[in-house]
């Protein structure tokens, strides 16, 4: 089985306030779902623009970073037997979370 990381740029997520309720509502269903399935492995939504950079020095620079382009807003990661799988998992939650999803598969790392 492989891992792939399913995921949404913040700026894609422009939900009405009325059905904001309701879409929490319907991702966590998709997030039982894969649970039950067998598949989930962990996810989360994230802070808007709010990050610390921390460099190969040791330098840290605390956000936020409004000049950036794209800013991850969710993630989900499950574990596949196929890229179509996940790809069928990604279709669940941009219907839920009415934004695309993003699916890249994440490396094996043998030393893991």
């Amino acid at each position: 089985m492989t891992r792939y990381l399913i995921s949404f740029d913040d700026g894609t997520m422009n939900i009405p306030e009325d059905i904001l309720g309701q879409v929490g509502l319907d991702a966590h269903a998709v997030v039982r779902q894969a649970q039950e399935a067998g598949v989930w492995i962990f996810g989360g939504g994230l802070h808007t623009q709010q990050a610390t950079i921390v460099s190969p020095d040791g330098v840290i620079t605390q956000g936020p970073f409004p000049e950036t382009k794209a800013v991850l807003g969710g993630f989900s990661i499950v574990e596949a037997v196929s890229h179509d799988e996940a790809v069928q998992w990604a279709a669940r939650f941009a219907t839920a979370c009415r934004c695309p999803q993003e699916v890249r598969e994440i490396m094996d790392d043998p030393l893991i």
